[in-house]
């Protein structure tokens, strides 16, 4: 049975300089909570999971597919599997990543 979790209480993990997550996982996917510091950059990458991008607090500019996005406050992206993305923390931010299937390499 599944109990309520507070994110307190989630360690934090520094997958990247400047990038703070928290994560949950389910069966079937993984829900981020990013704390990440102005400049920060996330080089551009890509991976087999549905990714959706939420920006609950500051700027950060995203690069998908080789075109740019400036995702402000309550902005979200689809972020296809397998497909090329990165971008930069204009501002401190704060993001929440949901992913399909599940981010194996974020599990303690």
């Amino acid at each position: 049975m599944n109990k309520p979790v507070s994110l307190d209480n989630i360690p934090v993990k520094n997958t990247i300089p400047g990038h703070y997550g928290r994560f949950v996982h389910g069966d079937k996917s993984t829900l981020a909570f990013w704390e990440i510091s102005a400049g920060s950059v996330s080089p551009i990458h890509q991976h087999p999971h549905e990714q959706i991008t939420y920006v609950s607090a500051g700027v950060f500019e995203m690069e998908l597919d080789g075109e740019k996005y400036v995702l402000e406050q309550y902005d979200t992206l689809v972020i296809p599997p397998n497909t090329p993305h990165g971008g930069k923390a204009v501002t401190d931010c704060k993001i929440i990543d949901s992913f399909s299937p599940v981010r194996e390499e974020y599990r303690y």
